[in-house]
């Protein structure tokens, strides 16, 4: 028998899973020079946000706390280039960020099946591609797990936890009164399409029949819902009985829509089932035990507990009942308040006992009660972008996780546009320097402060000038504009009404914007004429003793809004 080929990869940073977290760890090591692999074990990147599952990237987005960096660079280029809201171009732009970024090599379809350690250490992991037939072996620096199950938890050894922590373990009040090995469930999402005219459903023989709206108690089954109560596992193993609780699920979501369309009137006539989800959206499963465990408490003051706060929650501790859709004495999760935003620490990010470990995502080192705010997706992307960037900073100086310079890696972030409450972000020099003509771009606020002001709003002919007593070495300029913090909707559609509005570019966002420097040898003009970006770099590399920003066009608004104009 001919045995199958190894492939073996060397790299600075590993990640083994292409979710939201994983896919903008990737891109954030990858940008700043580290060589790195992506092993992803679908065929599609985003996780609970990919064609698979359709779950929109929910976290938080009142008072201007929403998630920027690399989620939102991506949000943008949807909102750009999908106009039809496609799920298959959304996965195409969640691809193109990897396998067309020069640093990374992405390797789709493969499974990641074991792991090589070497005392406190992983040397390498090893996965399976299916479509190729082939052993894929990374060999690396640093690894990420943003598998969300942790998969490399029972390949390492290293220590984590599944379930709810009693109340005394931590003080807290959501948990039970005793431990269990109880999770949140998976959900069965459905989406659905309306027509023109009236459509027929026959429901499959196997699926489950609701005659009544007695039969679905605190179930909101009309158009708007998303189904995310079609929900199950919570009580099993969200791990082992994976395949058995999908098939449960369908044969409930198939009797949701049957019960929808043909028992009652619930203003279904002119619309189909669309899209079945076939591979169920997780919550909770495998969490690591990280350097400190951010508990129910920390969230509740808001993290500032924490010096090493490297992102922040804002989603409301949303702990669903783990009977989930058996669940019958109320609704199916409890909503417990927290603040917006929280700081997430640094030390929730890598592991206890493994010294090259990373997660990011639903699997970092918080207790269950916890989780149920930091789970939500645009938190794990920010997640990601913090540990790809931690990651860099490692290679870079030769150490560990647990050693990497806080303060460097806080504003790191802060440069790469990841805003982080409660940390007050340095201004370069050149900009300090420079003699502007709005100096609120060098306040250090790149976003709405909570009064809802912040930035320069320019009129057409208007421009914002920097200039110095002498010519000065500029090496690149930042520029941070105004995408609409507080718009209202996802990254994508839950269902497809005839007419459907919003998941367009932001009005407000810059299309057209020209930088005019004034150099030695006379003007150069750098021009932007399709920009759909709220953080853009320029790299210049000459000597300059004058910066002009001149506005254009916006994607709709009369004004020019602008947060920051940074020279390095």
């Amino acid at each position: 028998m001919i045995p199958f080929e190894t492939v073996t990869h060397n790299a600075n940073f590993c990640v083994v899973g292409g979710g939201m977290a994983g896919l903008c760890a990737a891109v954030a090591a990858a940008r700043r020079g580290t060589k790195t692999v992506l092993m992803q074990d679908r065929s599609v990147l985003g996780g609970n946000a990919s064609s698979e599952i359709r779950m929109w990237i929910s976290g938080f987005n009142k008072g201007n706390t929403r998630v920027t960096g690399i989620l939102e660079e991506i949000l943008l280029e949807n909102f750009y280039r999908n106009q039809k809201l496609s799920f298959s171009i959304w996965d195409s732009v969640l691809y193109e960020k990897a396998r067309f970024e020069p640093n990374i090599t992405l390797l789709l379809n493969c499974s990641c099946l074991d792991a090589e350690t070497d005392g406190a250490k992983i040397r390498s992991v090893t996965g399976w591609q299916t479509t190729t037939q082939v052993y894929h072996k990374v060999e690396a620096e640093i690894f990420a797990d943003c598998s969300g199950d942790s998969v490399l938890a029972p390949l390492t050894g290293a220590e984590y936890r599944v379930g709810r922590e009693a109340k005394s373990e931590f003080g807290e009040s959501i948990p039970p009164d005793t431990d269990d090995n109880h999770t949140m469930g998976m959900s069965c999402l459905m989406q659905l399409r309306e027509t023109d005219s009236p459509q027929p459903f026959v429901p499959p023989d196997w699926a489950y029949s609701y005659p009544t709206d007695a039969e679905l108690p605190y179930k909101n089954h009309d158009l708007n819902s998303n189904f995310w109560w079609i929900e199950l596992g919570g009580m099993q193993d969200s791990i082992r009985d994976t395949e058995e609780l999908r098939d449960e699920l369908l044969k409930i979501a198939f009797g949701v829509w049957d019960h929808m369309k043909n028992r009652g009137n619930h203003g279904c006539e002119n619309w189909i089932l669309d899209w079945m989800e076939f591979l169920p959206g997780k919550r909770e499963s495998r969490r690591y035990a990280g350097a400190v465990t951010v508990t129910q408490n920390d969230v509740e003051a808001a993290g500032r507990n924490f010096p090493d706060i490297v992102a922040y929650g804002g989603w409301s501790m949303d702990d669903h009942f783990p009977e989930g859709f058996h669940y019958r004495d109320g609704h199916p999760t409890i909503y417990h308040p927290a603040p917006c935003p929280w700081g997430i620490p640094y030390r929730a990010l890598y592991s206890l006992n493994v010294k090259n470990l990373y997660f990011a995502g639903r699997n970092i080192s918080v207790t269950h009660a916890a989780l149920s705010s930091s789970r939500v997706m645009a938190t794990c992307a920010l997640l990601g972008q913090a540990v790809g960037t931690a990651a860099s900073l490692a290679k870079s100086d030769c150490c560990t996780p647990e050693a990497v310079n806080i303060p460097r890696l806080q504003q790191t972030l802060m440069e790469d546009d990841c805003w982080l409450p409660f940390v007050s972000r340095e201004i370069p020099l050149l900009t300090v320097q420079a003699h502007s003509s709005h100096p609120v771009l060098k306040n250090g606020k790149d976003r709405p402060d909570e009064s809802g002001c912040n930035g320069a709003v320019l009129k057409q002919g208007e421009s914002v000038v920097y200039s110095y007593d002498s010519f000065v070495d500029i090496e690149r300029i930042n520029l941070v504009f105004d995408s609409d913090l507080n718009r209202w909707y996802h990254n994508m559609p839950h269902s497809y009404p005839l007419k459907q509005e919003g998941y367009t570019l932001p009005e407000t966002l810059m299309k057209t914007y020209a930088l005019a420097l004034t150099t030695p040898e006379g003007v150069m003009r750098i021009e932007n004429t399709r920009n759909r970006r709220r953080f853009v770099t320029h790299k210049v590399g000459l000597k300059a003793n004058k910066i002009e920003l001149v506005p254009l066009e916006t994607w709709g608004s009369p004004d020019f809004r602008v947060f920051s104009m940074y020279v390095y």
